[in-house]
């Protein structure tokens, strides 16, 4: 795909998609998708993400321009974070992949069975063959 475009920009199509297969930065962006919040409403959340994680998550979006981070001059400092305009734009893709799950989960739940069936019965055959 990237033979015929720019490297720099081939390069960037990488991490963008990494980002997008991160869960924690998924998640983050759709948080954000409600409007600006505070690091500890997102703390609370994101289920299951440390504080060292999710500061790093939104260090990385704030970096690629898909979150702002705004300091409030009050005492002690309040801090939210926000979607920026290619933030929301990146919601989109997300979305749209979460509703493709959505909308296949019965066929990817019965593929997977069905492969779960057939590994565990190569297995068993396997055993037989050896004993």
């Amino acid at each position: 795909m990237c033979d015929n475009y720019d490297p720099a920009k081939c390069q960037t199509v990488s991490e963008m998609l990494a980002r997008l297969g991160d869960k924690w930065t998924v998640l983050v962006i759709m948080m954000l998708g409600d409007g600006p919040q505070r690091f500890s409403d997102l703390k609370r959340s994101v289920v299951g993400i440390s504080q060292r994680m999710l500061t790093l998550t939104l260090r990385s979006l704030e970096r690629d321009g898909i979150v702002e981070r705004t300091v409030h001059p009050t005492v002690p400092p309040k801090v939210e974070y926000a979607l920026t305009d290619l933030g929301r734009s990146f919601g989109g893709p997300i979305r749209a992949l979460g509703s493709w799950v959505f909308t296949h989960h019965d066929s990817i739940q019965t593929a997977r069975a069905d492969f779960d069936r057939r590994n565990e019965a190569d297995a068993a055959n396997r055993l037989i063959k050896l004993g």
